[in-house]
């Protein structure tokens, strides 16, 4: 088989894949998740269900896959933002900053459903690849004598993530602007004196 043929056929289906996921979060969006079914994602993307389901089981998994992907994207985009950053301290407030978009982004665009699905305690793995990278921030900002040293980067950074769901969808940027402040003086190197 040529390989245009081949890269053809995995595009094609790379497309129907991401429509497919694309289409499932729109109408969990919108109706909820517990009302989408499977055919109703099939009749909107416009395919039979028997194809459907040679990409998903079920809507959970076309959900998880979708929110996968979209973790993956924003782990990206701190991490390039981290990375673009002239010193550890700004490395860190640059992960900060993006995390506290992301937050306000998910209340506005997202619903509730959604976020209790993605975001509960059950699910502690989903945030570990955001722990780490904020960790890391936070311990090179330490070692930089940024940012306090007598709690464990790892403590910091959980405390600094619960902190920053506390943005809403409803949150202006300078209400953002006020709790990265808070957040970031809690993280200030403790005066001795």
């Amino acid at each position: 088989m040529p390989q245009l043929w081949t890269d053809t056929i995995a595009s094609h289906r790379a497309q129907v894949r991401q429509t497919v996921m694309d289409v499932a979060w729109r109408l969990a969006v919108q109706d909820g998740v517990l009302s989408v079914t499977m055919s109703q994602i099939a009749g909107t993307v416009g395919i039979g269900r028997a194809t459907l389901y040679k990409y998903f089981p079920d809507v959970e998994s076309i959900l998880v896959a979708r929110h996968e992907q979209q973790v993956e994207r924003h782990l990206q985009m701190l991490s390039t933002a981290r990375e673009s950053a002239a010193t550890p301290l700004g490395a860190m407030e640059a992960v900060l900053r993006g995390y506290a978009q992301i937050c306000r982004h998910r209340a506005a665009h997202g619903n509730a459903e959604l976020v209790n699905l993605f975001h509960a305690d059950g699910h502690p793995e989903q945030a570990q690849p955001l722990l780490d990278l904020l960790e890391q921030a936070i311990a090179d900002a330490a070692d930089a004598n940024a940012v306090r040293r007598d709690v464990a980067p790892i403590e910091l950074a959980r405390f600094v993530l619960n902190g920053l769901n506390a943005v809403a969808a409803d949150s202006s940027p300078d209400q953002v602007d006020r709790l990265l402040m808070l957040t970031r003086s809690s993280l200030s190197v403790s005066d001795p004196g």
